[in-house]
């Protein structure tokens, strides 16, 4: 009991510790000289650790306390709707691309009908989520930890906390809930357009047969393919959200410090995204032939 009881003070010292060498308050032999290796992984465990206590908390007070009367429609609409057009014109450029790309290899082979397949297979499996993951990181991303960064210069997050309400509650909650709902729904708009954008370019210039562009699409694209992106979007959407807010709410003083904020906003989701799509592309892959091992479709 006694160590459950000193195993949260301990942590507390440790990351305060971390804090103070990351911010260069902990005292060195040469204090002019350039930040150690050692202080700048204090930096980065130190953000590590800021970074999962603030997760801790918004999950937690989804789970427990819900979101806010009156918070959700208005992130739904920033995120959601506004988002729409840059989206769905993402997914087209998508589908059109790939059709663009593939044609000479697979007129090559003589097998320029069965291209529908092909597009349609790594639109909705990997560039549909992941492109449409990356435009939101970008635009909602940005917007919000701008947003909460401007609040936490001007002290209106301080003024939140000081009338008793509680800023990841208020501030965070219907943002992370908006982007884990919305990501998945934008990520389908986009694998649509895609697919129609693909199709008009395969059978309009590059002449294509209609009949059997969506023949070998309907052969060979499953609902597990489709399926496997919206999984990804799902955790690209509670990632962006996640760090979005995150960079905000941790915001530097200044409009230099809004700017980095914002910046480093896109820039961690971007990476996490790529990461995640990785670690999840092998997770979903190898479930589904451990289940399935003759590859065959389930859904």
């Amino acid at each position: 009991m006694l160590c459950a009881e000193c195993a949260p003070v301990i942590t507390s010292l440790f990351l305060k510790l971390l804090g103070q060498m990351a911010s260069g308050t902990v005292q060195t032999s040469n204090p002019s000289s350039r930040p150690t290796v050692l202080v700048q992984m204090a930096n980065a465990l130190y953000a590590l650790g800021n970074f999962t206590v603030f997760c801790f908390k918004s999950i937690s007070s989804l789970t427990t306390k819900g979101v806010q009367r009156g918070t959700l429609l208005p992130a739904a609409y920033q995120i959601g709707v506004q988002s729409i057009p840059v989206v769905a014109l993402t997914g087209l450029f998508i589908g059109m691309v790939l059709a663009v790309q593939s044609y000479f290899q697979f007129h090559q082979l003589g097998m320029e009908n069965r291209m529908g397949a092909m597009i349609n297979i790594t639109l909705v499996r990997e560039l549909g989520p992941v492109l449409a993951a990356t435009m939101l990181a970008g635009r909602i991303g940005s917007a919000i930890a701008a947003e909460l960064g401007t609040m936490r210069v001007s002290e209106q997050i301080d003024a939140i906390d000081s009338m008793g309400i509680s800023p990841i509650r208020y501030l965070v909650v219907p943002r992370v809930t908006a982007c884990l709902f919305l990501v998945p729904a934008l990520t389908i708009v986009a694998d649509l357009v895609g697919v129609a954008g693909g199709f008009l370019y395969s059978s309009l210039a590059l002449n294509i047969d209609a009949a059997q562009y969506f023949y070998n699409s309907k052969e060979y694209v499953t609902g597990f393919d489709l399926a496997t992106g919206i999984i990804k979007s799902v955790f690209f959407g509670i990632s962006i959200g996640l760090i979005s807010c995150y960079h905000g709410f941790h915001c530097r003083v200044g409009a230099r410090g809004v700017g980095r904020a914002a910046t480093g906003a896109f820039v961690s989701a971007f990476v996490i995204i790529l990461l995640l799509d990785l670690l999840l592309g092998i997770a979903l892959d190898t479930i589904y032939f451990q289940f399935n091992p003759g590859g065959n479709s389930l859904l």
